[in-house]
């Protein structure tokens, strides 16, 4: 019998080469679309919340929700849509001390869902999650500090206006001009 949960994370941490976490790439999408669509699709109707009971399965409902749909519907609404859903269960996974199992690089998708919120106590707590982690990661630390800046600024992510149907402040354009988004 297939152990989804446990193939997510090999696929991501073992198959995957990391550069391909951080860079546009239209044949790493297809091919978790291909491999993994069912599976995101059966996560964001709640068919696997059971995974969340132990560390490895909350982290790979954290991937499915979070990283797979944002290159699977790239540059769309849908690549947003189960962002909740992952910070949900990674709230849940921190209570319990899941996150202190791993190592920095599965801790840093744990702690991703708090920076993909666009609510400022979420960020926040991602900026003292990434604290933690700053020795092994200075970059995800900095990176979290200025996301929660951009949403301190602007109560959201300026980069998901388009994708989100949201119209663009003259401030927000100006930011976006000038650093040309991250998202």
């Amino acid at each position: 019998m297939r152990d989804t949960k446990h193939e997510i994370v090999h696929f991501w941490f073992n198959e995957t080469e990391p550069q391909l976490w951080f860079q546009q790439n239209a044949d790493f999408d297809a091919r978790i679309a291909d491999r993994f669509s069912i599976t995101y699709q059966m996560a964001k109707d709640g068919l696997s919340n059971h995974w969340a009971a132990d560390a490895d399965g909350a982290l790979a409902l954290c991937l499915v929700l979070t990283q797979f749909p944002r290159r699977m519907y790239r540059g769309t609404a849908q690549a947003y849509e189960t962002d909740e859903k992952a910070l949900l269960i990674a709230k849940q996974a921190i209570s319990k001390g899941f996150d202190q199992m791993f190592t920095h690089e599965k801790k840093f998708f744990m702690y991703i869902p708090f920076e993909y919120s666009e609510r400022l106590s979420d960020h926040r707590r991602n900026v003292e999650l990434f604290k933690s982690t700053e020795k092994e990661n200075p970059v995800a630390y900095a990176v979290a500090k200025r996301n929660h800046d951009v949403i301190e600024k602007f109560g959201r992510y300026p980069e998901r206006n388009k994708a989100l149907g949201r119209d663009t402040t003259p401030e927000e354009q100006a930011y976006l001009d000038k650093t040309g988004g991250f998202k």
